[in-house]
């Protein structure tokens, strides 16, 4: 599995800060969380990375990642109560207009959910400005 070794990494950092702080916080206190928790094992991290989209060569907008890790995988983090379709489109659109074939979708919810989105550049149909 692409990047699985970093993945693994952000899985069982995200049950550690569930664990620990529970269900109930704004997805702003599990990113700040979270992140400390990526950096202790030794992950660079950036957060609320501003990244570009493009249409036809144009930028048509700009999204903010939530967390970026080693500069190769998207973090999406819901507090809800289960995640839902648009949760999905909304980081497979983020890996779409990106570099970053690999996202994770997590879920600070009554019960903790993850999920691995991949999408590789040769499937991309997007050109960069």
């Amino acid at each position: 599995m692409l990047h699985e070794d970093i993945t693994n990494i952000i899985i069982c950092a995200f049950y550690n800060v569930y664990n620990t702080l529970g269900h109930g916080f704004l997805e702003k206190v599990y990113e700040n969380a979270l992140a400390i928790e990526l950096r202790k094992n030794g992950l660079h991290v950036t957060q609320q990375e501003s990244v570009k989209v493009f249409y036809e060569s144009e930028q048509v907008g700009d999204y903010y990642a939530d967390i970026i890790v080693n500069g190769l995988v998207i973090l999406e983090l819901k507090a809800a109560d289960n995640l839902k379709n648009e949760h999905f489109a909304q980081l497979s659109n983020y890996l779409k207009a990106t570099d970053k074939e690999v996202g994770l979708l997590l879920n600070f919810g009554k019960k903790p959910e993850f999920k691995r989105i991949f999408l590789t550049n040769d499937k991309k149909h997007f050109s960069h400005g």
